[in-house]
Parts: structure tokens; C-alpha cells; sequence
């Protein structure tokens, strides 16, 4: 089975083929990053421009030629918003298989205002995290969730339950046709 990330992001791609795995009951899976474009800025600062990212980038994935309708396409868009209880950081997961799609969105990760700030001047939340702990390119590792969480949790584990979560609606499709 073919599986096509819109990201060569270690992370999304992992959290993709284990989600997949889980829930479908599949071993064989060849999962392929492709670099596709957002179409939004590189740190999404709402939750709509968000969504919006995660959705263009399906569709980027579906206009290449050598992805079928049979494939399954997934892509993960991280970004920010400010909400009433505080910033916050999250992603949207875009779910595409034989023209049937499932969007899905992860649980907020509360995030200082410090950052919040260096994000609204700009910066990516990666780079922030890696400045703030003395880490190397966190996104492709643990992500600020592992930071903030002491490792309880990691960009992928969040990701991973995330992703289970908008596969739902292909494990029960009469239900939610």
C-alpha cells in the first residue's frame, strides 16, 4: 500500500505510517515525503490558515501524477493561535483515500507568551524552541511538545493520536455518510 506524506519531515512522516498502521491493521506500507506547498506562511499564526495549509497541501498531493485515487495521501500542518485562555500551538491532519477525506486537529499545547511573541515578529516556533533549550532542529525530533512536556509527550506521539482520531471516519464510513 502506498502511502504519500506532504512533508519530508521525519516526524509527520512517522506519526503517519504508525496512525495508518493502527488503525488499518497494515504492515506493508510504503510511505513516501513529498515536498508540496502550504500555500500559507511557513508559521501559521490561526487556527483557519491552519486548516487551510493542511488542505492545499492534499491537494498538491493529489495533482501529482504518480499518485493514485487508491493512494493514501496525509498532510499535517502545524501552527498558532491565540485563544482566550492564552497562545497556543497545534496541528491540523488532512486524511485523503479514494476521494474520501477526514480533517482532523490535535489538542492545544499552551505555549509562554515569550514565544508567542517571537512567533507574531516572524520567527518559527522550531527555531524559538531550539534558541529557548539549547536544542538542534527540535521539529524533526520531539518538537515543542517534548520540551514543554519533559518528553511525556513528543510532536509524533500527539501527531500519531491525532491522526488515529480522523481516521475514525474511514474505519465507519455509513456512520458519518
Amino acid at each position: 500500500m502506498a502511502l504519500y506524506v506532504g512533508s519530508l519531515n521525519p516526524v509527520k512522516i512517522n506519526a503517519s505510517v504508525k496512525a495508518l498502521r493502527t488503525i488499518e491493521g497494515l504492515d506493508a506500507i510504503e510511505a513516501t515525503g513529498v515536498t508540496v506547498p502550504s500555500g500559507v506562511a511557513d508559521q501559521p499564526m490561526t487556527e483557519a490558515e491552519t486548516r487551510l495549509g493542511a488542505l492545499n497541501r492534499v491537494e498538491r498531493l493529489r495533482e501529482i501524477d504518480t499518485i493514485h485515487s487508491t493512494d493514501w495521501c496525509i498532510a499535517i500542518e502545524g501552527g498558532v493561535d491565540l485563544f482566550i485562555d492564552g497562545p497556543a500551538a497545534f496541528a491540523y491532519f488532512v486524511i485523503d483515500h479514494n476521494g474520501y477525506r477526514s480533517v482532523g486537529r490535535s489538542a492545544n499545547l499552551p505555549l509562554p507568551h515569550i514565544f508567542y511573541e517571537k512567533l507574531t515578529q516572524g520567527q518559527e516556533l522550531g527555531p524559538v524552541m531550539d534558541e529557548a533549550f539549547n536544542t538542534d532542529n527540535i521539529k524533526q525530533k520531539g518538537g515543542a511538545i517534548g520540551l514543554l512536556t519533559n518528553h511525556l509527550a513528543t510532536r509524533q506521539s500527539v501527531y500519531e493520536d491525532g491522526l488515529i482520531l480522523a481516521l475514525s471516519r474511514f474505519r465507519h464510513k455509513l456512520l458519518y455518510n
